[in-house]
Order: structure tokens, then C-alpha cells, then sequence
């Protein structure tokens, strides 16, 4: 079954499609307070509830591989990564005046235009795209896993020792600085 522009509109949707959008406001409003806090613990906490939102968001897109790859992969590893790394690097828990920027607003307009731009441009190159949902070929683990293994196994791996490179320098250069900035003892004070 084909779905057509006059067989379900954009002014009559159903419980999916009103999930769909409820779970993507919600996932964008985490999206925003994790760039906008100041305490770097509770950023990544808010980029779980992100990421987790974006499983739902596949889930509901009929695409349960990817939603288990997104929770396993990235709420489940990249997240812990992330709190390892903060917490090995001795990284200030509350607030911190140096996760803040002069340059807010600039940010906030880049990433307007940035937004903006890639509304327009997906928008008009899916204008009068259905995705024909009945069809159980497209989404199936088998096609998936292929194309995701055939095509994208080098940057997935190339990501993977990137994250460990830099677990590794931060475990480093924590180190290194807490023997520098470790307090004399009593003996070397006399």
C-alpha cells in the first residue's frame, strides 16, 4: 500500500505521526539544554535523554535495528565514555565558568541559519517522497547490517579508535597534571 498526499495529508495525522512529534519536541528540547548548560555532567545526561528521544524516533520509523544500534552504541557506550573521560580528567562537577562562551549568540545565529538551511533543503528534496511502510524488505535487519557493514565499517571503526585515543589522552594528561599540582610534602617544605 502506497500512501499518496490525498490518502493520509499533513492536516489529518494519526497517533504515529502525533508520537512522532511529541517524542521530537521532547528529544529537541534535550538537545538544546545539553548545549546550554553550564554543568558538564548534566550536559551529558540531557545528550542521553537526546539519544534516546532519536531511539524512540526510530522505533516509531518502524527501523528497530537502528534504534537498538543507537541505544547500544551510543546512550550505552559513547555516554559512558564521555562520564569516564569527564571524571578521569578531573573535570569540574557543577558549574563551571569556563563552559561558557562570549560567543553565545553568534552560536545561536550559526545554528539558526544552520537549521534553517537544512530544513529547506531536506524539505524540498523529499517534497513528494512517500516511504511505503508495508514493504518489509527496506527496513530488515539483513539489508541494514549490510549496507552497514559493506559501506560504513571504516569510519565506524575509525570513530571507535578516535574515542580511545582520546580516553587515553585525557587519563594522561590527568595524571601528569595531578602529579604537578599535587601539594609538597612535610619533608620537602623544611
Amino acid at each position: 500500500m502506497i500512501l499518496t498526499a490525498e490518502a493520509n495529508g499533513f492536516l489529518s495525522p494519526n497517533g504515529v505521526e502525533i508520537v512522532f512529534l511529541l517524542v521530537g519536541v521532547v528529544t529537541l528540547g534535550a538537545a538544546v539544554i545539553t548545549v546550554t548548560t553550564r554543568q558538564l555532567v548534566h550536559a551529558a545526561l540531557w545528550l542521553v535523554v537526546a539519544l534516546g528521544g532519536l531511539a524512540v524516533e526510530y522505533l516509531l520509523l518502524t527501523a528497530e535495528f537502528i534504534a537498538w544500534v543507537q541505544v547500544l552504541i551510543y546512550v550505552g557506550s559513547v555516554v559512558v565514555l564521555l562520564l569516564f573521560g569527564l571524571m578521569l580528567t578531573r573535570a569540574p562537577i557543577g558549574r563551571s565558568p569556563d563552559a561558557d562562551s562570549e560567543n553565545r549568540w553568534v552560536a545561536l545565529a550559526v545554528a539558526l541559519a544552520a537549521a534553517a538551511t537544512l530544513v529547506t533543503v531536506v524539505a524540498d528534496a523529499f517534497r513528494s517522497t512517500w516511504i511505503d511502510l508495508d514493504r518489509s524488505v527496506q527496513g530488515s535487519p539483513e539489508v541494514t547490517g549490510e549496507s552497514l557493514f559493506r559501506h560504513w565499517v571504516l569510519p565506524f571503526e575509525a570513530l571507535s579508535v578516535l574515542l580511545l585515543a582520546a580516553l587515553v589522552g585525557a587519563i594522561t594528561l590527568s595524571r601528569r597534571r595531578g602529579a604537578d599540582d599535587a601539594p609538597a610534602s612535610p619533608k620537602q617544605e623544611r
